[in-house]
């Protein structure tokens, strides 16, 4: 909504009358920051006592589920609501059919049922994706020429999602860019009895340079190969077509849209908010991550005021929550500052 109001000129206007004092700024700021903000996102391994460092990601590591407990319990006492959970599948178990991906006593399905019984008003999102559990690193079915099948993937994508319900999983969150998925989770979640398992959809998800990063810590970069994700995620050129992707998603039956990556798409998260007014969260993604941390280490720029300005540009830009690798760290900044 747009407004006309009188316009006074200098000097009986002072722009900077309000800026002198820091209690008129907190009073008039226009975005604010919580811990009740953030979202963390952990990388998962099988094993016991095992924490595997990211090598593009320094101060990211991947954990078994005895770690991942401890660091649960870290992420309570900071106040953080809510994690999301990532798992790294050994080779062994990745098929062309992706049907690890919706084992009752899967990675992701036994970590769930873990931090459920020992953090019950922890919030728990699993990703609802294939790329870890294919050979080929593509996020669903391919058949013989490479070409992922959409039907035949929400099939296996809305398996995968009653799974990690009855495990236990809050909210679901399909990454996977295919048509129609949506409504066909959330069509097998009701049918199961999961009607108050949320979706958390990746509305607009774009074929991003991002995310190396990320793809190096669940090990879908070395099966992907050369191969992109061009023919399903969005292009970046597009902004009219996210729209109608989180028009869709939310037709169907999506609880919340997630864009994703975040700084280099502020755009995509305001025009989201302005059309729909619906929870919109943010994903600030490995590679911004990655970049962020990477000039801070170098003395290039200063990690904790970076960060917190580049949090502060998402609830800006409308974004009601933020997943980001910095959660804990934000969270302590946040809690000195109170």
């Amino acid at each position: 909504m747009s407004f006309a109001f009188p316009v006074r000129r200098f000097p009986s206007t002072r722009m900077r009358r309000l800026r002198f004092s820091s209690f008129s700024r907190l009073l008039v700021a226009e975005a604010q920051l919580s811990t009740h903000d953030l979202i963390y996102p952990v990388f998962l391994v099988e094993g016991k006592n095992q924490q595997q460092a990211i090598t593009s990601m320094p101060g990211v590591a991947r954990l078994s589920l005895d770690l991942l407990l401890k660091e649960a319990e870290s992420v309570v006492k900071l106040g953080i609501p809510a994690m999301a959970l990532f798992p790294v599948i050994e080779a062994a178990k990745k098929t062309l059919g992706a049907a690890e991906a919706y084992h009752p006593e899967g990675l992701v399905q036994r970590a769930v049922s873990e931090l459920k019984k020992a953090f019950p008003d922890l919030g728990i999102i699993t990703d609802i994706a294939l790329d870890p559990y294919t050979i080929h690193g593509q996020d669903g079915i391919i058949d013989d020429k490479g070409y992922v099948l959409n039907d035949q993937t929400n099939e296996v994508l809305a398996k995968q999602a009653v799974s990690h319900a009855r495990a236990g999983a809050d909210v679901v969150a399909p990454s996977d860019m295919m048509d129609g998925r949506i409504g066909a989770i959330r069509q097998a979640l009701d049918s199961a009895g999961f009607i108050n398992t949320g979706i958390l959809a990746y509305s607009a998800k774009y074929a991003s340079s991002f995310y190396g990063p990320f793809r190096e810590a669940i090990g879908s970069a070395q099966t992907l190969g050369k191969a992109d994700k061009n023919q399903y995620q969005l292009d970046p050129r597009n902004a009219d077509e996210a729209l109608h992707e989180i028009a869709l998603d939310l037709a169907e039956g999506a609880d919340i849209v997630m864009i994703k990556p975040g700084m280099p798409y502020l755009d995509i998260v305001r025009q989201t908010k302005d059309a729909f007014r619906v929870p919109t969260f943010v994903y600030q993604v490995s590679g911004e991550y990655a970049m962020l941390k990477a000039a801070s280490m170098n003395g290039w720029l200063s990690e904790r005021v970076v960060v917190m300005e580049s949090l502060m540009a998402f609830k800006r830009a409308g974004a009601d929550a933020i997943l980001t690798y910095y959660a804990k760290q934000a969270a302590e900044w946040i809690k000195e500052m109170q």
